[in-house]
C-alpha cells in the first residue's frame, strides 16, 4: 500500500422499508463514502448530498472531489502533528487549514480574496466540505486514539445515553406507528398533502400519548404563505408545538408572519444551511430552532458552531440525520449529539430497519436501543466503525499516485 491513498464509494443500498415525505420518496441510500489513508491509519467519512436542500447530488459531489488535489491535504497529515492540525481546523476551517480551496478545486485562496460565485446557492459545497472532513478528522481521532466526539469543540456532555425522536412519515399509518414504535421521547410527522389527514394524525397521536410529548410536524417546504398560517393554527389546535420548514426555503418575512399570527414555533432546516442563514433568520424573527444536521451544514465543526450560535441567540436547535446514511455520518451526528446537551431532541436514523441484512457497509453496526429509543455514545477511536468487504461493490474512484482514477471491476470484488 502507498503511504496515502484513497478511496470513493458511491452506495445505493437497498432499503428493506421505503420513507416518504413531501420532498422526496427514497428506497435506496444515496451517499458517498470517502477513505483515506496515511501512513497506515484510515479514516472513514461520508455525506449525504440532497439537491432540494444545497443542490448537490452524489454525482455532482463526485466530480467536484474529482477536481480536488489531495497533494496538500495528505502532505499536511503527514507533516503536522494532529493536535496542531486539529487546532488549525478549529480555528481556520476545514479549506485553509487542510490546504484546499473547494470553489475551484485549486490551492488555497489567499487572504482576501473572494469566495463563493456570485448567485451560488448557500452550501453549495457543504457536502463537499464533509466528506473530505469526517475523514480527516475520523483520521485524527485514530491517530490521537480518542472518540470523535472529543475533537468537537463544543463543550458539555450530554450523559451516558441520550432519547431519540420517532419520525412518522407516510409509508406507514398512524395506528401502526403508535403500536410499534414506542416508547416515545418526541414525535416528528411527515407532513402530506392533505391538511385535514394531518390534523387527524397530530390528534391521534396526542389522544394516545397524552400532553408531555412533543409533537412537531414537517412540512418540508410544502406550505404556501397563503396556507401557512390557517394550516398551523389547526395542527396547534389539534397537538403540534412546532412546524419545520413549512414554507420555501429563506421565506423570511412570510415565516415571521406565520410566527405572529399562529403563535406556533418553526424550526428551520433547508433554510439554514449555514451560520450566516441562522444569522439572517434570528435577524428576521423568522424561527424559533433550527435543524442541525452534519451533512447539510457542511461538516462536524460548522455543525458545532452552529450549535453554540443557536444557544447564544437562545434558539432551540435540534440534532438531525439525513434519511439513509449509510456509515461514517451516522457517528459523527451522534458525536455531535453527545457533545450538545440541551438539543430539543435527537434523530438516532433508521439505519437498523433499513439496512438489516449483510449488506451494510460499516462494522460494528450503529445501533439504537429500541427498547428505550435511546443512544449510547459511539465507540472509538473516531467513529468507531470500519468498512466490510460489503462496500468493495460501490466503489468508483480511486487516489493513487497523485491523480483519481475510476476502479477497476476487479478492484470492487470483494
Amino acid at each position: 500500500m502507498s503511504e496515502a491513498a484513497g478511496r470513493l464509494y458511491r452506495v445505493a443500498l437497498p432499503m428493506s422499508v421505503g420513507f416518504d415525505h413531501p420532498a422526496a420518496r427514497r428506497s435506496t441510500s444515496d451517499s458517498l463514502v470517502l477513505s483515506l489513508t496515511v501512513d497506515g491509519v484510515t479514516g472513514l467519512g461520508e455525506c449525504a448530498p440532497r439537491s432540494y436542500v444545497t443542490g448537490e447530488t452524489t454525482a455532482s459531489v463526485t466530480e467536484a472531489l474529482r477536481r480536488v488535489p489531495l497533494g496538500p491535504l495528505f502532505a499536511r497529515l503527514r507533516e503536522v502533528p494532529p493536535e496542531e492540525l486539529l487546532a488549525r481546523l478549529r480555528e481556520d476551517g476545514f479549506e485553509a487549514a487542510a490546504g484546499l480551496d473547494l470553489t475551484g478545486a485549486g490551492p488555497a485562496r489567499p487572504e482576501g480574496a473572494p469566495g463563493a460565485a456570485d448567485g451560488e446557492r448557500p452550501g453549495a459545497r457543504n457536502n463537499l466540505v464533509c466528506l473530505l472532513e469526517t475523514a480527516v478528522l475520523d483520521l485524527l481521532a485514530r491517530r490521537l486514539c480518542v472518540p470523535a466526539a472529543d475533537l468537537l469543540p463544543v463543550t458539555g456532555d450530554a450523559g451516558p445515553t441520550l432519547p431519540v425522536s420517532q419520525v412518522l412519515d407516510l409509508s406507514i399509518g398512524v395506528e401502526e406507528f403508535l403500536d410499534t414504535r414506542g416508547p416515545f421521547h418526541f414525535v416528528k410527522v411527515k407532513a402530506s398533502q392533505d391538511i385535514d389527514r394531518d390534523v387527524r394524525t397530530v390528534t391521534a397521536i396526542r389522544d394516545r400519548l397524552g400532553p408531555e410529548v412533543p409533537v412537531m410536524v414537517d412540512a418540508n417546504m410544502s406550505w404556501t404563505p397563503a396556507t401557512a398560517v390557517p394550516y398551523a393554527l389547526r395542527l396547534r389546535n389539534a397537538g403540534a408545538g412546532l412546524v419545520e420548514e413549512p414554507l420555501p426555503r429563506r421565506s423570511w418575512d412570510d415565516l415571521r408572519t406565520l410566527r405572529r399570527e399562529s403563535g406556533i414555533r418553526v424550526m428551520l432546516d433547508e433554510s439554514v444551511c449555514t451560520l450566516a442563514d441562522a444569522r439572517t433568520a434570528v435577524a428576521a424573527e423568522a424561527c424559533d430552532a433550527v435543524n442541525v444536521r452534519v451533512a447539510k451544514v457542511g461538516g462536524l465543526l460548522n455543525a458545532a458552531r452552529l450549535v453554540a450560535y443557536a444557544r447564544d441567540a437562545a434558539l432551540g436547535f435540534q440534532i438531525g440525520v439525513q434519511v439513509a446514511e449509510t456509515g461514517p455520518l451516522i457517528n459523527a451526528g451522534r458525536a455531535l449529539a453527545f457533545r450538545s446537551p440541551g438539543a430539543l431532541t435527537v434523530e438516532a436514523g433508521q439505519s437498523d430497519r433499513f439496512f438489516p441484512g449483510p449488506e451494510m457497509i460499516v462494522s460494528p453496526r450503529p445501533l439504537v436501543d429500541r427498547r428505550a429509543n435511546t443512544l449510547a455514545p459511539p465507540p472509538g477511536p473516531g467513529f468507531g466503525m470500519n468498512l466490510t468487504p460489503a462496500a468493495d461493490r460501490w466503489a468508483v474512484l480511486t487516489w493513487a499516485d497523485g491523480h483519481w482514477n475510476p476502479t477497476t471491476p476487479e478492484e470492487n470484488r470483494p
